[in-house]
């Protein structure tokens, strides 16, 4: 096993279009509603890998501290929620998050490989999109909120990233992130109807 700093961090294909932005500051309260279960399924994913491969010393580590900080987010996303009189409660999931893991192979090592790699894309593709709230939102405290989450955002996608160059050859790492992503990129290029943060 090795461990190396990937060469690229941030391989979006595509920038998240202005037709999101105006769709999200129209619609603030779901869009709050949304970050909110995003942040929960995060922590989530982090588990799961965890509970998946268990002997992955390394990677339990990792995910550990990303499980933990996302589960923070979550009860301050929650706490703006109460704030703004938002009660919890179910949405719909845009075609987003199931096409990205229809893309996951099912036999290892390339689940392993694909599920690191589709992880830290979404990450990716939440650092951008929170920073576009940070910069456009008239509520001066929620975006400087959003401005501080940005940073978590980015070393979860920089752990995503590391953990996949630390488990499979760099070439191969590559070569499927650049189909990963630009999967990724199709599966946001019409709007969805119903605001999402990865709508």
């Amino acid at each position: 096993m090795h461990f190396a700093t990937p060469p690229v961090i941030n391989t979006l294909k595509q920038p998240t279009s202005w037709a999101w932005v105006e769709q999200a500051l129209a619609n603030l309260d779901t869009i709050l509603l949304d970050h909110s279960h995003c942040e929960r399924k995060a922590a989530g994913v982090a588990l799961n890998l965890m509970f998946r491969y268990p002997s992955n010393t390394q990677m339990v580590r990792m995910l550990t501290a990303i499980a933990r900080e996302e589960l923070e987010h979550f009860e301050q996303v929650n706490q703006w929620l109460e704030r703004r009189d938002i009660p919890l409660g179910p949405l719909s999931s845009p075609p987003y998050g199931a096409g990205l893991k229809a893309q996951v192979r099912s036999k290892e090592p390339e689940r392993l490989l694909d599920s690191l790699l589709v992880s830290g894309l979404v990450e990716a593709r939440s650092h951008e999109r929170l920073g576009l709230l940070a910069a456009h939102l008239p509520d001066p405290e929620l975006a400087d909120f959003y401005r501080g989450l940005m940073a978590s955002e980015a070393r979860h996608y920089g752990t995503y990233w590391i953990l996949a160059h630390t488990y499979f050859d760099n070439d191969i790492v590559t070569r499927r992130l650049e189909e990963l992503a630009i999967m990724e990129s199709e599966l946001l290029t019409n709007l969805h109807p119903e605001p999402r943060v990865h709508s």
